[in-house]
């Protein structure tokens, strides 16, 4: 049997919308084993039990792209899932990869992470959630003419991500459907400046930066309506010691950075959201520097 373990993610990072993503502490779990032929599922939810389970067509995606010297004839997928659905942490990506990640290594195809990275990008057709859920860390990466350019971002020590889910959840589609198809120039600007100051705030440790450089104009202006309270609770946030609060790939989770050290921050944005409707729940969190790796067991 095959395990494949794959991390939470979360996307864009305020400006770096569709390029910039972070990898979390928090893990699904994927099983995989050869049986003699067909599909089957061990721990599965009943309505992903079928044959438009998002990891079994992405197998069936490499097979048919990577053409590998072998190909199991059946298998068995089990999930052990720890990342909420549809919540902007990426939980569509971890099938993704772990799917690509199983069939390179039961079709021996010896696939590089590079290579792995493109297969993904092609079915998630960005690459903010699945390349730091390979790689770690955080990661700008994009494609272009067909080829791929990444590079890590290290993220300092001592610092946690506090993941504000609500009980609802909020699909990319229709997150993506209230962007506007153009936007102005001054609004470009905007990002583009905030985006090389937040990099620049990680890389050199200034985190007193990242506050005003998550701030965006590309998307969590206009997603921001689909949320209950998101102003409200970014204001809030924005009231204590933070670090910086963005909105967590498509939302509605919302994102909010701070110290280690700062033992109060959790308990006071508890206390907030409680009298909040939406049963709001907080991940205490920090960036994984590995990504998804994969154990025979």
């Amino acid at each position: 049997m095959l395990e494949v373990y794959v991390p939470a993610t979360s996307a864009n990072i305020g400006p770096g919308y569709d390029c910039l993503g972070l990898c979390l502490d928090l893990f699904n779990k994927f099983t995989f084993e050869e049986i003699e032929e067909g599909l089957e599922f061990g721990t599965c939810e009943e309505a992903f039990a079928n044959e438009d389970n998002l990891v079994y067509k992405t197998m069936l995606y490499f097979y048919d792209k990577v053409k590998p010297p072998k190909i199991p004839k059946g298998i068995k997928i089990s999930f052990e899932n720890n990342i909420p659905i549809c919540r902007g942490l990426g939980s569509s990506s971890t099938c993704i990869v772990a799917g690509l990640m199983a069939a390179n290594v039961l079709s021996e195809a010896n696939l590089s992470k590079d290579e792995i990275l493109k297969l993904a990008i092609e079915i998630e057709g960005h690459p903010d959630n699945v390349a730091p859920a390979i790689y770690g860390n955080m990661i700008i990466a994009f494609m272009e003419d067909g080829n791929l350019y990444h590079e890590k971002i290290k993220v300092p020590d001592g610092i946690r991500f506090l993941a504000m889910v609500p009980n609802f959840e909020l699909s990319t589609e229709k997150a993506r459907a209230v962007l506007p198809k153009q936007i102005p120039h001054k609004d470009g600007v905007f990002n583009v400046s905030r985006c090389a100051l937040l990099i620049a705030a990680f890389t050199n440790n200034n985190l007193d930066l990242v506050k005003v450089a998550c701030k965006d104009k590309f998307h969590q202006d206009y997603r921001s309506h689909l949320i209950n309270n998101y102003d409200d609770i970014v204001a809030y946030a924005n009231t204590l010691d933070s670090l910086g609060t963005f909105l967590s790939g498509a939302g509605p989770t919302i994102m909010t950075l701070a110290k280690d050290s700062d033992e109060e921050i959790l308990d006071k944005m508890n206390g907030y959201l409680s009298t909040l409707e939406d049963d709001w729940k907080i991940l205490d969190l920090h960036c994984d520097s590995n990504g998804a790796y994969c154990k025979e067991v």
